[in-house]
């Protein structure tokens, strides 16, 4: 008999609720008919303590610091994958074979080429416009392009053509931004490479000169797309799945998901890393000024790219992503770099000082990876759009899983603590 918890309520009410427990010993009450049988809901702020979802995707324990794709630990998937063959397990839910990853790379490289007449729309931009408004509003465009994604019933042949597509297309539109924020002209997909050097030729090419590619960055951005591909239920993810349970679009939920990777509170703290550095380089460069002011609870410093939110040991992304920012940087011949030098000593306070060692404020991945964007000379209006690219994997299959489970349409309940009924007064009548 599955195991229940009794719930009791005032008036001798009570409810047994089934505890729902995961595949890795996660429980969890299920209040499916809790408002249908006693009229209650529960009030959850921000949702921290409830579970919107049963997904087979990502495993992630902030406790114990693991985070798996699939079962596969994000560290095996690092050093031994690429971003495509990621990408193909998140989405398929199995790694691919030989054959099936070749297919599925070889699509995407056909389908990196847009439309002319996307290109004609970055015309109609405003000079200023950030990046993410850019990558969102075109994500979303592609609906024109390809109405027949809009069909909540594509079959699976149709919905795998409206998969790779974005994730083509969204590689190209997102190193085209780049280039129209730079004011440079807009470089054509190379059918010759693969997808990540693809991306940085079309980012960083000139049709005046040869571009050569730079294995060290080639593995690295690998790296950095990986580590950002999923992460579980989070703030854009969550967006993707409620706005795809209304029957929208991919490309509209996956639009919809930028817009909230967006907001600085999730996506932007590899930027915050990169100003505060800079504001530091400002001021002097005196790291022990401002790891003092950081430990002082009365100062409003806070070290950006320290300690996370769900990870409560350490970052198992911070680690990888480590070695790659320092290859990245020694390929470069930047190791001598001011910013590197302030980042390398508030790194190692963080790593050997009790105060940061106490409260766990260990470098996270958003600190290593916005040093590497900075060294690859990605602006930092840019670094949010480069996540966009990293996680859109995870969108994909987090809308895909939604669809298939047929989920029903999200409709969170709320607490209502405005007014109670009161008569309308005439505007003549009010003091």
């Amino acid at each position: 008999m599955a195991e229940t918890a009794e719930l009791n309520l005032p008036g001798g009410q009570s409810i047994s609720l089934p505890i729902f427990e995961g595949t890795e010993h996660e429980k969890a009450f299920d209040i499916g008919k809790l408002r249908d049988q006693t009229g209650y809901v529960t009030l959850d702020s921000g949702y921290k303590n409830t579970g919107a979802t049963k997904s087979a995707i990502t495993f992630l324990d902030g406790e114990e610091g693991i985070l798996r794709y699939r079962g596969y630990p994000i560290e095996q998937l690092a050093e031994k994958s690429n971003f495509l063959e990621v990408a193909y397990l998140l989405i398929y839910g199995e790694l691919p074979t030989t054959e099936q990853l070749n297919a599925f790379a070889g699509t995407i490289t056909k389908h990196t080429l847009v439309h002319e007449d996307i290109r004609k729309i970055f015309d109609g931009f405003p000079s200023a416009i950030h990046p993410m408004a850019i990558l969102s509003s075109l994500t979303c465009v592609l609906t024109g392009f390809y109405p027949e994604s809009l069909d909540p019933n594509q079959s699976t042949e149709e919905l795998d053509l409206t998969i790779v597509r974005l994730m083509a297309k969204m590689s190209t539109i997102a190193a085209w931004t780049y280039k129209n924020s730079m004011g440079h002209p807009l470089n054509y997909p190379r059918n010759d490479l693969d997808y990540c050097a693809n991306f940085l030729y079309m980012m960083f090419s000139f049709p005046t000169e040869k571009y050569e590619i730079n294995p060290v960055v080639v593995s690295a951005l690998n790296k950095l797309l990986i580590l950002h591909a999923d992460h579980e239920q989070n703030c854009s993810t969550s967006t993707v799945r409620l706005v795809g349970s209304a029957n929208a679009s991919l490309y509209g939920s996956v639009s919809a998901g930028i817009n909230a990777l967006w907001g600085p509170l999730h996506g932007g703290a590899n930027q915050e890393v990169i100003e505060m550095l800079e504001a530091i380089e400002k001021d002097g460069g005196d790291t022990s000024k401002f790891i003092a002011k950081a430990k002082d609870k009365n100062d409003p410093f806070r070290l950006m790219g320290f300690g996370h939110r769900v990870y409560k040991n350490f970052d198992p992304r911070a680690k990888i992503i480590k070695v790659a920012a320092d290859e990245v940087l020694q390929a470069l011949g930047m190791q001598d770099s001011p910013l590197l030098k302030i980042a390398q000593e508030l790194e190692q306070a963080a790593l050997t000082n009790q105060y940061f060692i106490d409260r766990k404020l260990y470098p996270n991945v958003d600190f290593y990876s916005g040093i590497i964007y900075k060294a690859l000379g990605i602006p930092t209006e840019m670094f949010t759009v480069m996540f966009a690219l990293g996680r859109l994997p995870g969108w994909i299959a987090q809308w895909k899983e939604m669809r298939e489970n047929k989920e029903p349409i999200g409709r969170p309940r709320q607490i209502y603590v405005g007014a109670t009924e009161r008569d309308y007064v005439a505007i003549g009548e009010r003091a």
